[in-house]
């Protein structure tokens, strides 16, 4: 009698698969270009307010972090990104994956056109936003902290004092700061990189195959949308999560989202909602790369330990 295998069909862990598998990529991923996204968000809040001709590049930006505040200043605000990814990552690549597979079983297996991918990415990424903004406002405050001046400092030693500084010191609601924008830039990131990834690798699969260089090529494809199409919305939330109510006037610098786009637009011009991009798309090809490179390797060890064909 041929042997049995040990394994089970474990329904649960099938079900965790995509969040679990999805999530672990997304945290290494972070952990992998957590110092381009602090020159990133750097490079958003400097010279704000002002219409200043010549910009510093990324690269000073990075080394000036460096200079002033040592090398460990890159990772400022890591744990926050660490959680961040836990909470907001794993709700949006989880949910994407399991949407998609779901669409997929209603249609007998048929790959899923544009529209519908547009719609899991949409869906995904809005729960996501939800989920992720306390961590996101932490971080933010987190990686702009070295840009003051001491007396301004907010000085957070972690994404959990972060939090509860910012609850009991301004108001649980607080963390929800700059949430419209933060719900479009995920809306935006997600189908950005998963809808257009999967859409890509559709197409270079025909004429390459599977694949490294076509996994890399669609990763690639991925990350620009994903710059492109969010970085105006995290330009917004970035400005809305830093601010800081003037303690002389008692005012906040922006009324609301609106508020903040017209004062970017006339103060600063049009363009500055795509200040950073060659530094965002650098942030989000490699990220994008590593999650869903990754992922796989993930799935593949998660699959190694659990039965999930149930």
């Amino acid at each position: 009698m041929a042997s049995e295998s040990t394994k089970q069909p474990n329904v649960v862990a099938g079900f965790l698969r995509p969040y679990i598998c999805g999530g672990s990529a997304a945290m290494l991923a972070s952990c992998a270009i957590h110092p381009i996204d602090l020159t990133k968000v750097r490079l958003q809040l400097i010279g704000e307010g002002t219409r200043t001709g010549v910009r510093p590049s990324a690269f000073s930006v990075a080394a000036n972090v460096v200079r002033t505040e040592g090398i460990s200043a890159l990772y400022a605000g890591l744990s926050a990104s660490i959680t961040r990814q836990a909470t907001y990552g794993t709700t949006r690549i989880g949910l994407h994956s399991a949407f998609s597979k779901k669409m997929k079983e209603m249609q007998g297996g048929a790959n899923l056109t544009m529209f519908q991918s547009f719609i899991s990415g949409f869906a995904s990424g809005a729960i996501a936003s939800i989920v992720g903004n306390p961590c996101d406002v932490a971080l933010v405050r987190m990686q702009s902290d070295g840009l003051k001046p001491a007396h301004l400092k907010r000085g957070y030693t972690g994404v959990l004092n972060a939090m509860y500084r910012i609850t009991t010191e301004e108001g649980i609601r607080v963390l929800w700061y700059g949430f419209p924008p933060n719900l479009m830039r995920a809306i935006a990131m997600n189908v950005g990189m998963m809808s257009s990834y999967d859409q890509a690798k559709q197409l270079i699969t025909k004429y390459n195959g599977e694949g490294l260089v076509t996994n890399l090529g669609s990763s690639a494809v991925a990350g620009f949308f994903c710059a492109f199409l969010s970085l105006p919305f995290d330009m917004l939330k970035t400005r809305l999560q830093n601010m800081k109510i003037d303690p002389k006037t008692g005012e906040k610098p922006y009324k609301n989202v609106l508020d903040c786009g017209v004062k970017i637009l006339r103060k600063e011009g049009l363009f500055a909602f795509w200040r950073g991009f060659f530094t965002f798309y650098a942030r989000c090809a490699p990220h994008a790369m590593i999650i869903l490179m990754m992922r796989e390797q993930i799935y593949k060890l998660y699959d190694g330990v659990f039965d999930t064909s149930a």
